[in-house]
């Protein structure tokens, strides 16, 4: 954590007024045609990474199941950052070993010298120019599974079937907007009155979400796809963080059975569970959110020795990666230490 991270954290919650996310990324895109200016090119692009960040976790799944680490190299920021940007304060000396900087905020000002908004991940990075490429998450994913196919690994699922794309948008959709971001509606609301409306619309879309999963193994057809990866990352952290820190406290995960069963699912095939850092996600919701949580006190619990029991959502049938194969363990480098993870409280 920087040394002037608690007198310097952002503020996010408004006195009196709604939360909304501001949507407007760099929506330039990395696409096989190089319409934008930057083509598909192994070894060129860092994908930088929070692994406290639900969205950041979107893209190391997806990387992670399409086997892009050799095309795409990861950077990993620690898991609190300040009002000015997140920092690379887990690689030696504070600096990322690739980019060569202290903190993201400098990629992007390098790209775009007055820029005024959030710095947030995961961003991609143009590695000979040091500059941001994009931050935006949504279309990140969809580019990793559509443009980078000549990279993929040999039993690369297909995360984003066409045939499947028009259904997956429209359930991304109101998931989006109910439960990854209305969590955070929750959370960050001003007003009693916005509390509650997030608060009753999260819970009408998750009990939409249980009864759509009662009897199909996945979101949307037989096999996983990008709307099952959107969906986990906010379920893996609703116990940990959501049901306390953010108020969404109708129901914990584990007492939704469905939707528990089916996160349990997703946990324990390889490339999700496995990229999930529960200690590093605790200490950024409950550190850098201090205007909510003043004392910045990360609470010891839950027990997610859970995570690891039997699920039985394989009696739905439904194939995990298709016609594809399970990514093989993640490289070195990009192991979560298991003192972070479900692991530790076996």
């Amino acid at each position: 954590m920087p040394e002037n991270a608690q007198q310097s954290q952002g503020v996010y919650v408004e006195p009196g007024q709604e939360y909304h996310r501001d949507t407007n990324y760099i929506e330039t895109r990395i696409a096989r045609d190089g319409r934008d200016g930057y083509p598909v090119e192994p070894g060129r692009y860092r994908l930088v990474v929070a692994r406290a960040c639900p969205w950041a976790n979107r893209a190391v799944i997806v990387r992670r199941l399409l086997g892009l680490e050799d095309a795409i190299s990861m950077g990993i920021c620690g898991p609190t950052h300040d009002e000015r940007s997140w920092t690379f304060d887990l690689d030696p000396g504070g600096k990322d070993p690739i980019l060569g900087i202290e903190r993201l905020q400098e990629a992007f000002f390098r790209r775009i010298p007055d820029y005024q908004r959030g710095i947030t991940v995961p961003a991609i990075v143009d590695v000979p120019s040091g500059a941001v490429v994009t931050n935006d998450f949504a279309q990140i994913t969809l580019d990793l599974s559509t443009q980078w196919t000549e990279f993929h690994r040999d039993g690369a699922p297909d995360l984003y079937p066409e045939n499947l794309r028009d259904q997956i948008d429209e359930v991304a959709a109101v998931v989006f907007t109910e439960v990854n971001n209305g969590v955070y509606r929750c959370g960050f609301a001003g007003s009693q009155e916005s509390y509650d409306r997030a608060f009753d619309q999260l819970f009408a879309r998750l009990d939409w979400l249980s009864d759509r999963l009662a009897n199909q193994r996945y979101l949307v057809g037989d096999t996983i796809t990008e709307a099952d990866v959107r969906l986990f990352t906010t379920l893996a952290r609703f116990d940990a963080v959501y049901y306390g820190h953010f108020k969404c406290n109708r129901s914990k995960l584990s007492e939704m059975p469905v939707l528990w069963a089916y996160a349990r699912d997703l946990f324990q095939t390889p490339g999700f569970g496995d990229t999930t850092d529960f200690d590093q996600i605790k200490k950024h919701y409950y550190i850098v959110h201090s205007d909510i949580n003043p004392t910045q006190i990360v609470p010891k619990g839950p027990d997610l020795s859970g995570w690891l029991t039997a699920h039985h959502r394989e009696q739905l049938g439904g194939r995990p990666f298709g016609d594809g194969t399970a990514p093989p363990p993640p490289p070195d480098g990009e192991l979560v230490p298991a003192a972070n993870s479900a692991l530790a409280w076996r």
